[in-house]
């Protein structure tokens, strides 16, 4: 497939090339192609997030959107977030469609294309058609392409819990040490915080809870975060 993409550099100017050749670090530093604007009444929830990922602020156009951002960001294989990252044009059964990806993701086994839809919609004959093609022009590069929807909801909402704890600047370092240095391998999290001598509960906890989020200790996410739930090494 035939595929032309334009991206818009920090700058503001926009860049057209050749699908084929465009190199995942030059997409890496495009701004969003769309920007938005909020208003009284409107029908998507937009907004941004920030994400420790890259250290800045991420947009999102939907909650679901927001939803996959959090698993992005809590993804330790993920290196780069780009929101709305280019417009690909191609001519497809003769006629030139168009399409705009909601997320280009640089991860440790390459760039992977993400387009979010609620699961509902993806029996929409346009919506499967777009992503038919976009898949194909993707992995013929030898990308990944993924059609990402509503994940398992205990799972989010004990990542939306963790993220609570991403900001790392908020953690005193030497808090962080003593907990590392503790012996939790197998410890309930409740007895957890009160492992760690001469300091106050309520931050050994919290110091816990940034430990989880950048995968330092892990715990089974299918299962509601409570003070029972047992620590674990990272694998």
């Amino acid at each position: 497939m035939e595929a032309e993409v334009s991206f818009r550099r920090q700058d503001g100017g926009v860049e057209d090339r050749p699908w084929r050749s465009v190199a995942a670090v030059s997409l890496q530093s495009a701004v969003p192609w769309r920007t938005f604007r909020w208003y009284k009444g409107q029908k998507h929830y937009s907004g941004v997030y920030w994400a420790a990922t890259v250290r800045d602020h991420v947009i999102y156009e939907s909650r679901l959107e927001l939803t996959r951002l959090l698993f992005a960001d809590f993804d330790p294989s993920v290196r780069g977030i780009v929101a709305q990252p280019f417009l690909l044009n191609a001519v497809v059964e003769g006629t030139v469609r168009k399409h705009i990806p909601d997320y280009l993701l640089i991860t440790e086994d390459g760039p992977v294309v993400v387009d979010v839809k609620p699961r509902r919609r993806l029996s929409n004959p346009v919506v499967a058609f777009t992503f038919a093609w976009t898949r194909r022009a993707v992995e013929s590069r030898g990308w990944r392409y993924e059609v990402w929807g509503e994940p398992a909801e205990t799972e989010l909402d004990n990542i939306r819990f963790l993220a609570g704890y991403r900001r790392d600047w908020l953690f005193n370092p030497e808090l962080l040490e003593e907990v590392r240095r503790a012996n939790l391998d197998g410890v309930a999290l409740g007895e957890a915080a009160r492992r760690v001598p001469g300091r106050a509960e309520a931050r050994v906890r919290a110091a816990l809870h940034h430990l989880l989020w950048r995968h330092e200790l892990r715990i089974d996410l299918t299962r509601p975060l409570r003070p029972s739930t047992v620590l674990g090494s990272p694998a």
